[in-house]
This record gives structure tokens, sequence and C-alpha cells, in this order.
């Protein structure tokens, strides 16, 4: 979901897909990949609703990190819904940044975590932990003073995986023999991603045990992601022109909106509900071409696609998921990052907003980012390509095919 490190842009850079994929859930959160429903305008189904109701019974919340990507949609949430919220972080990401609306505690999850002393929570949300040594150091204080700890791993903890919708029975990444996981250093915490969040989940499991959730997302993105993972495919389109698009648009995708997964964790903690969830979108399943042309429908640049198959794109060095965010294609060998099974979080009470809602929140708020970091987009210095790039893979297909550019 989020993370301390929150997104350090340039550590998104690789050409193995599943590298990247740890790389780049390290640097943004907990990020792996998950469902939506197929993109409609009309009648939607688990479609999340805009009206927020308090909550029946109030909540004293204490939310690790807070203040990164999805964590600021928690507290919203929850405070709307009446509960009272603490967070523990070194408030530096965001100093200060909810200051009169909650109580803001100190504390490094590395290091000196005492202003947990002495103090009692019905719930923990557990957002940035990646070294299971950050679970195992908050519990010196947390274990038996909490009713409910909720754990945000990330889909990345499986392994790779040939299983078209693999639920949350399917096996999960160890730790390479001889491999500490409580002593990995942090610039290792990207290589072995997958595997300390299997680890830190064990850890939760000891330290929490029968009043814990585990909740593994998929690609988290909308608003706030800088990791530009989605947020190429709105920029880019909303360009216009021709749109380099990879596969021939039948391939799954998955992803879920940051303030889907947000929301749907505060119920989770309401509900006291219990268990182990990959928590991705959207509730139907969704091909790459139904999310470009969803994205094309929120803008008015008349962007045209040309589809190219992914064996082209292998000879043109194109990469999926870093260049072509979001984009796996659909192989025998591993097809279990772009194919999860919600339906235990579905029943759970998961809901989507419309791909609509994202792709324009996402584009609108795009807009209003830094002139360095849309420089670092137009470059495709963190996902996607730039330009330039597309401009010459495009002339290269067309070249190939003998057909004209758009």
């Amino acid at each position: 979901m989020e993370s301390e490190c929150e997104t350090r842009g340039d550590a998104l850079v690789s050409t193995d897909r599943r590298t990247f994929l740890k790389l780049s859930a390290a640097a943004g959160g907990a990020v792996g990949l998950g469902a939506l429903p197929k993109f409609a305008f009309g009648a939607r189904a688990h479609e999340a609703s805009p009206a927020i109701e308090r909550a029946s019974a109030p909540l004293n919340i204490l939310i690790l990190g807070g203040t990164g990507f999805t964590g600021p949609e928690q507290v919203e949430y929850a405070i709307k819904r009446g509960h009272s919220v603490t967070l523990l972080n070194r408030n530096r990401t965001r100093p200060d940044f909810f200051k009169g609306r909650v109580e803001q505690l100190i504390g490094d999850l590395n290091g000196d975590v005492s202003a947990l002393k002495g103090k009692k929570f019905d719930v923990v949300i557990d957002n940035p932990t990646t070294a299971p040594a950050w679970v195992r150091n908050a519990a010196q204080y947390l274990k038996g003073n909490t009713k409910h700890y909720i754990y945000i791993s990330t889909i990345s903890v499986y392994k790779n995986s040939n299983k078209a919708w693999a639920d949350e029975s399917d096996a999960l990444s160890p730790m390479p023999a001889g491999i500490d996981p409580y002593t990995v250093q942090p610039k290792d915490w990207g290589k072995y991603y997958g595997e300390l969040k299997t680890e830190s989940e064990a850890e939760v499991a000891r330290q929490y045990p029968g009043i814990h959730t585990i909740i593994r997302p998929g690609l988290i993105v909308g608003p706030l992601d800088r990791s530009d993972r989605f947020t190429y495919w709105p920029y880019r389109i909303d360009k216009g022109g021709e749109v380099l698009a990879p596969g021939d648009g039948n391939d799954p995708v998955q992803f879920i909106d940051s303030r889907d997964i947000a929301e749907w964790t505060v119920r989770v903690a309401e509900n006291h509900t219990l268990g182990t969830f990959n928590a991705t979108g959207p509730a139907k399943p969704l091909t790459m071409a139904e999310m470009l042309y969803g994205i094309k429908a929120v803008t008015t640049a008349g962007a045209q696609f040309t589809w190219v198959p992914a064996d082209f794109l292998k000879e043109q060095h194109i990469q999926p998921w870093s260049n072509m965010p979001v984009w796996i294609p659909d192989s025998p060998d591993e097809v279990g990052d772009s194919r999860r099974n919600i339906a235990r979080a579905l029943a759970a009470g998961l809901m989507f907003r419309p791909l609509a809602v994202t792709a324009k929140d996402t584009l609108d708020w795009n807009k209003t980012r830094p002139a360095a970091e849309l420089q670092a987009l137009a470059e495709g210095r963190r996902a996607g390509i730039s330009a330039e790039r597309e401009a010459q893979v495009l002339a290269a297909w067309h070249a190939k095919q003998g057909t004209t550019p758009k």
C-alpha cells in the first residue's frame, strides 16, 4: 500500500517484469496487481458508494504510516465514519498533515516506537511494514493492547504462478536459504520484497494469533500515485495522436483505486473481519483494451490505438509492466499476477469505483504535479516510455507491416 520510502521513482527501473513488480511495490507501497468490473457508464456491480455514513460503533484506530499514498485516504474515511484516529510515523513525509484532527505519535518502526507505550487501541492498521523486524518491534508495545491487527501485505508474496485466478491458498515465496529476514538491509528490500512480506505476515500471525487480518493488494492506482504505473496511460491518452498499445487488447489487467482499498480496510476494521484476502480489482475481468478505451472515454484528445504484438515489443526491448504499465502478456508460463481470485474480498464487502472515476481523477491530479515530476513522466523514467521511443517503435511496426502511421 504505502511505504516509508513512498515513491522513490529511480528505484523502479528494471528490465525484468517480476523484479520490476517487486521494486515498484517496495517503492510505492505494498503493490501488485488486481481486478475491476467490465467498464461501463451504466449499471455497475460492486460499485463503491459516494455517500459516507457514520459507523454504528466508533473505534479507536491506530494507523502506522498514514501520510503516504493510501494512508491519507484511510484517515479521511475513518474520520468521516466517526472513528478516533492516531498516527504513528516519523512525521516526515507530510509533516503535521492531519494536525488537530488526529493524535500524532512520533516513532520509527525501524527504531524507537516507545511513543506506543501504555496505549491501547481497538484496531491497528499496519501500512508501511516491509521488514518482519518492524512487526516485532511494534509488538513489544501493541501485543495485548489491540483487539485487531490489520496488516497490509501484497500479492507479491506469491511465487511465480501459471494458475489462472489463483486464490489465497496459492504458494508463497519463502526467504532464500541462508538469508535472515530480520537482518536484511533496507538497500536489499526491493530484491526480497515479496519474501519479506511473506515473513512479515508470519510474524503478524505469531504476535496477534486469532485477531489478525492479512490484506494482499494488487497494483494500487489513482490520485497521488507518483510511481506512474497507471498514471502513464491517462497522461499519454490525453495527449492524443497514435498511441502504442501492447498485445492484442485481450490480455487481462488488474488494479485497484487507492480510495477503494483504503475505505474497505476501514470497513474490515469496523466489521472485525479476520482472515487473508487478495484485494485487487475489478469485480469482473477487465481486458487491456477495455481499460485503454475506458480511459480514452474521459478525454477529448481523440487518441488512436495501434496494437502491437508482445513478440514484436520484445524484439524492440519494450518490457511488459515497466515500459507498458499494468500490462502482462497472457502467457501460459505466468498468469497469476494478472489474474488473482478476489472472491473472498468481494464476499467481505470490497467495492470499486468505476474506471471512469479513477481515470478522470488521476488525470486531473496529474495536471497539478510539479514540473520535475511531469518531466520524469514524459521521459518514462519511472514507468512507460518517452514520446521519442514510442514513435520509434511505432515506426518500426508500421515498416514491418507496410502500413501507414495513424
